[in-house]
């Protein structure tokens, strides 16, 4: 069983019981009150499947791969669906360096590049197309790359492997099914 902690100093993955020891930093900097999400829907690879059905919202989350290169943060991506909205399998990365205002994220994935859009440390998809895009080719990639320029213009890269994204997707749509 996982639990996933939100505060002020970032989201945390840990193990609960008997799944083990593993202790995951995924998200450094998000503001907030605390809150646990109340339903952990499986761990698929790298990729983890969680309900907060008190919004309610369901998403698939994974951090990018380990890296030597400098980090001010511990990246992830997330593919989050908001029934109550209508919102479903919005894309969102959490980038590992601030980015220049001028730098324009870039998704390389199945030997596509695609244009994100975002500020500071985040990145989205352009539109529902586009979301919707990269979710299909998130099923059958074996690993998907952002890269952008930081705030002193040096350029980096977050990778992700998605063993285990596309159960973690169905998961989570699966269990906004049920909110």
């Amino acid at each position: 069983m996982w639990s996933i902690l939100l505060s002020r100093s970032g989201l945390r993955l840990r193990a609960l019981g008997r799944a083990g020891p593993m202790a995951l930093v995924l998200l450094a900097g998000l503001a907030g009150q605390a809150v646990i999400a109340r339903d952990s829907l499986g761990m698929f690879a790298t990729w983890g499947a969680f309900r907060d059905p008190g919004v309610p919202r369901c998403y698939a989350i994974a951090m990018a791969d380990p890296s030597t290169a400098e980090r001010e943060r511990q990246a992830y991506a997330a593919i989050g669906s908001w029934p109550a909205r209508g919102q479903r399998n919005q894309v969102h990365f959490r980038l590992s360096r601030q980015m220049a205002p001028s730098s324009h994220p870039v998704l390389a994935i199945n030997g596509q590049h695609l244009n994100l859009v975002g500020s500071g440390s985040d990145a989205w998809s352009v539109d529902p197309r586009m979301d919707a895009a990269i979710v299909a080719a998130m099923r059958s990639a074996r690993s998907m790359r952002i890269s952008a320029k930081d705030t002193k213009g040096r350029p980096f890269v977050d990778v992700y492997a998605l063993a285990g994204a596309a159960t973690a997707m169905d998961a989570a749509t699966l269990g906004c099914a049920r909110a």
